[in-house]
């Protein structure tokens, strides 16, 4: 069946920015449809962002475009070009191996691409096939709401489509495709892979800075100032990785895959594979069981993100920036992400700010929960409510002693601030979630989607829309694992 046009979006609101560019930057060409495709869940909150409805998402135009059978009015679809370093490797030319851009959409939200994941070979698949199974695919399709209900930067997943098509990796599996959506999906590793040839990084700084960075640009439109330009972009996407990397630490989660073809240039999370949130807190806890190394440990992210922000910085050279500007630039990482981290412990703990002599108590509390091994999430949810159920939370900790400890000190620092307790707890549980993505709730959502049955799917996508607000009947999604359960093992396969 030949691509046709899906009559969702009128052509005024539809274009491809990215193709604008010149033709090495990319391979136009259309995506392999799903045989059989069927729609597991749709995501309105994403889909509104386009302007889509109920209706809309329930229509066979909608399944046929996440399918890849339908394209976007007059856009070709495309796969992006890139490079990067894996595991701390220099890689050489990557690419979307198994992605696609649809194009752009304007809807009321703004303008976001629309991209197929999982849905055919392209140039760029090496030795891939260019599908992505079921498995992965609907780890990412939770991922991303669980991310976005928490309020960290993320892309968004706009449907989960499944299919018979066979797929092989350690067993046979069947095909799916994640459509998700990002303002941009360029990564650090599309400046990589131009970082010896300065007209095309130059065309590619351009094209970032007019769209997404417009105050950093430097110079006049007839004479623009590149290495400034370039210098302030960086020192930009330096301040929103700080951000991104606090809320990831402060959240408990484990992207897994941090190579630089994996971080955006907007500060979002991407490209969900081998991540988790903590259950048992380990600070050296590394969730992708092909990182043997611990290379993308919990404890290391921040530093592996300035390494990464150190590799685009290398690539602007080409541009004739001068390496102490691009020094300079990097330089406002460290501070940015304590700035972050600081005022998110603070709120997390219930604090109105944070003081210097708070860094103790926070150190201490890592270390308390790393020696018990005390649940992440429920430790900080349960804190709100310690000074009136104090066995709730003393209970997470296998020696109550050292817990107890920690409390009489940190409500000794409560006491300081002089809040109201029912407004300090209410202020605590609008920012401690109690629903996370816990691998074995993922793992029970891939199960029943394998049989055929997406209900866990829809469950846990309500309950991490709005994780901070209990919510009937769950009760057994707000629990870690049982202690005899098998864990789940995630790896770049996943």
């Amino acid at each position: 069946m030949s691509p046709h046009p899906a009559p969702l979006f009128a052509a005024s609101q539809v274009a491809c920015s990215f193709a604008r560019l010149p033709a090495a930057f990319y391979a136009a060409l259309p995506p392999r449809p799903l045989d059989q495709p069927r729609l597991l869940h749709a995501n309105p909150q994403a889909a509104a962002l386009l302007g889509l409805s109920a209706a809309d998402l329930d229509s066979a135009d909608f399944l046929e475009l996440c399918a890849g059978h339908a394209r976007l009015p007059g856009v070709t679809p495309l796969a992006t070009v890139y490079s990067g370093h894996q595991f701390g490797v220099w890689a050489g030319q990557l690419g979307d191996g198994r992605a696609h851009l649809l194009g752009d959409v304007r809807g009321p939200g703004g303008t976001f691409e629309i991209q197929l994941k999982g849905s055919g070979r392209t140039p760029y698949s090496r030795m891939g096939d260019g599908w992505a199974v079921l498995r992965s695919s609907v780890r990412e399709y939770l991922a991303s709401q669980a991310m976005a209900g928490l309020g960290i930067p993320t892309t968004q997943a706009m449907a989960l489509v499944g299919s018979q098509d066979p797929v092989m990796r350690e067993t046979l599996e069947t095909a799916a495709v994640v459509t998700r959506l990002a303002p941009s999906f360029v990564r650090f590793g599309h400046f990589q892979h131009w970082a010896r040839s300065p007209d095309m990084q130059a065309i590619l700084l351009d094209y970032v800075v007019a769209h997404w960075f417009p105050d950093c640009f430097q110079g006049t439109a007839a004479q623009p100032d590149r290495p400034a330009t370039a210098c302030r972009l960086l020192a930009e996407v330096c301040r929103r990785t700080a951000r991104l990397m606090a809320q990831w630490q402060l959240a408990g989660f484990c992207h897994g895959v941090m190579n630089t073809d994996n971080m955006s240039i907007l500060g979002l999370t991407l490209d969900y594979g081998p991540y988790g949130f903590m259950d048992a807190f380990q600070a050296n806890h590394v969730c992708n069981h092909t990182d043997t190394l611990g290379r993308y440990a919990w404890n290391a992210q921040p530093a592996v993100a300035q390494w990464n922000l150190t590799r685009l910085a290398e690539s602007l050279l080409c541009l004739g920036c001068a390496p102490a500007d691009l020094e300079a630039a990097l330089a406002g990482f460290e501070s940015e992400f304590l700035r972050a981290y600081h005022q998110g412990l603070a709120h997390k703990f219930g604090f109105t700010d944070w003081r210097p002599e708070d860094a103790a108590l926070g150190d201490d509390w890592w270390a308390l929960l790393h020696a018990q091994r005390a649940d992440f999430t429920l430790a900080f949810r349960y804190l709100s409510q310690a000074d009136r159920d104090p066995a709730r939370w003393l209970g997470l900790f296998a020696d109550p002693a050292a817990a107890r400890a920690w409390l009489t000190r940190y409500q000794a620092r409560l006491a300081q601030a002089a809040r109201p307790a029912p407004q300090r707890r209410a202020a605590m549980d609008r920012v401690n979630p109690l629903y996370v993505l816990r691998n074995h709730l993922a793992q029970r959502a891939i199960q029943a989607a394998q049989q055929g049955d997406a209900t866990e799917i829809a469950r846990l996508m309500a309950l991490l829309q709005d994780p901070c607000t209990p919510q009937p009947g769950g009760d057994p999604y707000a629990q870690p694992p049982a202690a005899d359960a098998a864990a789940v093992v995630v790896s770049c396969s996943s």
